[in-house]
């Protein structure tokens, strides 16, 4: 007979949790009017819980993506989901899971911010104490609280921001969309809102999708990137890791009025070390391992071309570098054809 050896058994470890599916799926999403093809087979895949940014300048078809995802508009093709539903076969049960603050506000400028954010409850369902309870909440989390019995036209451009996060909040959605949150806002009503959207996504697992046309709202904000240009995604990973990618620093020439731009370009791109070169404007970029040692060079390389420099800055690489690398023009000089 075997006897008991006195020692317990240890207990089968547990197999880890499965992975949460994932909050959003877009699957070569198109969208266009008339000729024009503002999304062409967008493709990308949002993880629950966390702050995905849609990085792009105006037009580049942010917008449209999000009147997709939020059964605003139909693609042309595609599929996608939203918190496990398909837009286009359940769109009402889309609506019910998510959270949605467009551009525009969308408060009643004639209405308290309480009465705001209880018509937003009644909409979705949400009646007598319960609804008194979570816009107490609300207007606490966004120091709304003295300005509550106030109309919303007295309220600061920050103030009916976050007025309109804190509507889109209200039933406690999966999935919060935030097109342009921060658009018109000043730095410091900015600074503010990107603090009150950190502390949703860190505290309370929801899932974030940002719109943004500003590289440090992306660069600050999102945990994983996709920049968008022209309605294709040409780049997608955490900003860290985008701008890791691009191996050394970014030396930027701004050339006097006078300069001849053709003299400048050949000169730089003939100087070893250099690479991914490009001109806009009286502007030159060019990337090179160490910054602050390339320069005496490229100096002395516009010098013997007889070119005049107004000013050269060295910088470590950043979200505009990482646009311009895959699109092949500045953030800036898209912006500009945008507008």
């Amino acid at each position: 007979m075997t006897m008991p050896t006195g020692r317990a058994t240890a207990a089968p470890r547990s197999a880890d949790p499965p992975a949460a599916p994932p909050a959003i799926v877009a699957e070569a999403l198109v969208k266009t009017y008339g000729e024009v093809e503002a999304l062409a087979r967008l493709s990308f895949v949002v993880p629950t819980g966390t702050v995905f940014g849609l990085l792009g300048p105006n037009g580049a078809g942010k917008s449209t993506t999000i009147k997709i995802l939020t059964t605003l508009s139909r693609p042309s093709s595609g599929t996608a989901s939203v918190a496990g539903i398909d837009v286009l076969r359940r769109p009402d049960d889309v609506r019910r899971a998510i959270g949605v603050v467009t551009q525009g506000s969308g408060t009643d400028p004639m209405a308290t911010g309480r009465e705001n954010l209880l018509l937003a409850g009644r909409i979705h369902g949400l009646r007598g104490r319960p609804a008194k309870s979570r816009v107490d909440e609300l207007l606490e989390r966004f120091g709304l609280t003295e300005a509550a019995k106030r109309v919303v036209k007295t309220y600061s451009g920050g103030m009916q921001r976050k007025l309109d996060v804190a509507m889109g909040l209200v039933h406690r959605p999966a999935v919060l969309f935030l097109d342009e949150p921060t658009t018109g806002l000043d730095p410091q009503a900015r600074a503010e809102m990107w603090a009150e959207i950190a502390r949703l996504a860190a505290h309370e697992r929801l899932t974030v999708l940002l719109t943004t046309h500003y590289l440090e709202e992306a660069d600050h904000l999102a945990d994983e990137l996709l920049i968008v240009d022209r309605g294709r995604a040409v780049a997608q990973g955490s900003p860290e890791r985008l701008k890791s990618e691009l191996r050394g620093d970014a030396v930027v020439i701004e050339l006097a009025p006078d300069a001849d731009l053709v003299l400048a370009d050949r000169a730089i791109d003939g100087l070893e070390g250099t690479r991914e070169v490009t001109v806009e404007g009286r502007t030159i970029r060019t990337r090179v391992d160490h910054g602050a040692s390339a320069v005496p060079a490229v100096l002395a390389a516009l010098e013997r071309e007889s070119v005049p420099v107004a000013a050269v800055t060295v910088a470590r690489p950043s979200l505009d570098d990482v646009y311009l690398r895959h699109t092949g023009r500045s953030f800036a000089a898209a912006e500009e054809v945008a507008a």
